[in-house]
């Protein structure tokens, strides 16, 4: 029992291995989402919480970044727009950045939920 336990992994810890290697590969922009994804989908254990580790950075940063434009949209017209831009932005980044995380993390995911069984 405790065997399996040790295999089975968690989301917590595979978003932080996630987080952190995306933030240390932004320099290679699929591949390093791939790399990002296929660790922490390992660190997971499953398909399935692999894929919610994923998409669970990508929502935080997404919403971060709209919160933060919309902290400067008091400022009249100017501050509108660059909070718009900021909060669309922020979209198109996390959006650009989840879905090589997400093959990445479906991959890892598989393979670790094959290498357990």
């Amino acid at each position: 029992m405790s065997t399996e336990l040790q295999h089975r992994g968690n989301i917590p810890q595979a978003m932080a291995w996630m987080i952190g290697l995306s933030a240390a590969l932004f320099w290679m922009p699929v591949v390093g989402g791939l790399v990002a994804g296929f660790v922490g989908g390992r660190k997971a254990g499953t398909p399935g919480r692999a894929i919610i580790a994923a998409i669970l950075p990508g929502l935080i940063f997404g919403l971060l970044i709209f919160f933060v434009g919309g902290l400067i949209g008091w400022i009249p017209i100017i501050g509108q727009i660059f909070a718009a831009v900021a909060g669309l932005g922020g979209f198109v980044l996390s959006f650009m950045n989840v879905v090589p995380l997400l093959i990445g993390a479906a991959l890892g995911g598989w393979m670790s939920e094959r290498s357990v069984a």
